[in-house]
């Protein structure tokens, strides 16, 4: 964790270096806040090429960036039974973690314009019940022999097992501004695993029915469209809480397994009250009060 957070500090001290040469300044987040994703251009390779022809629009507009985490795994079958673990609480990641507001220079009334931009893609979104690590891989191959997908990398959700590292990828949450929750979220998504790994976290034998992945899709659009206000589902499927009630009771669940890796000080820097959306909007509101107090002044 130590070097994570070396490593995200030197990046973009480097890429501001860069920008501010030129006269600007770089400031991460889910998605742009004017920029059109379609009329940006496409990296010339052919990973990314073959697939604009492939999904067309629904492609083009995937100008948004998220924080993804990968978290070692001891055997596919735990990383399978992991992510069945974390599962129902990744919407409460996602509210957290919510830094989009802004959609192509509208101001669209979600915190998390990103995540449901990503549902435009193929095989996205939350990951279907399989049963074990061996049915999900062999749906994967099944796939590919079919010519369906090229491979597993070319699925989308929100968690994926990503066996060519031995890791389970969690994609959630939104890109943070703030360097520091960059780090702060890959602690709580580390630690939310191993409670996972650990038994720790309560079981929901809903998860692999129906009920199980309807409660996740309405808290994933929940969690999207109000953030840390948002009232979910809660992973028990028993009661409703507020994301920031689910995130603070969240954070204590893992602060434990967190202290394992030296990184409980860490999740002190995420206030399940707030996300980084709300920063953006109230940024908003300053500019459009100091640009009346302008107005009036000069009227």
């Amino acid at each position: 964790m130590r070097r994570c957070r070396r490593d995200r500090r030197g990046a973009p001290r480097g890429a501001a270096q860069a920008a501010a040469a030129e006269g600007l300044a770089i400031a991460a987040a889910g998605t742009h806040p004017f920029a059109r994703a379609e009329d940006q251009r496409v990296v010339d390779e052919e990973r990314y090429t073959s697939f604009k022809r492939y999904g067309g629009i629904s492609v083009r507009r995937q100008g948004v960036q998220g924080l993804h985490v990968h978290v070692g795994m001891p055997s596919g079958e735990a990383c399978w039974n992991c992510l069945e673990s974390i599962l129902p609480w990744l919407p409460v990641v996602l509210a957290l973690s919510a830094n989009s507001p802004w959609l192509s220079g509208e101001r669209t009334g979600m915190a998390s314009n990103r995540a449901p931009v990503l549902t435009q893609l193929p095989r996205a979104a939350g990951p279907p019940a399989f049963a074990t690590y061996a049915e999900w891989e062999a749906w994967v191959e099944r796939l590919v022999r079919l010519g369906v997908t090229q491979d597993y990398t070319r699925i989308w959700w929100d968690v994926r097992p990503h066996p060519s590292f031995g890791t389970l990828e969690v994609r959630i949450p939104d890109q943070p501004t703030d360097v520091a929750l960059s780090a702060a979220f890959a602690a709580l998504v580390q630690a939310l695993c191993a409670a996972a790994l650990d038994g720790a976290l309560p079981s929901n034998s809903l998860l692999l029915a129906d009920r199980g992945r309807g409660d996740y899709a309405q808290n994933r659009w929940t969690a999207a469209h109000f953030g840390p206000r948002g009232e979910l589902l809660h992973p028990d499927g028993a009661s409703v809480a507020t994301a920031a009630d689910l995130g603070s009771e969240l954070l204590e669940r893992v602060r434990p397994f967190a202290a394992r890796f030296g990184a409980d000080g860490l999740l002190g820097r995420i206030d399940p009250r707030r996300c980084e959306a709300d920063g953006q909007l109230g940024l908003e509101s300053a500019l459009e009060a100091t640009s009346d107090l302008v107005a009036r002044s000069v009227a």
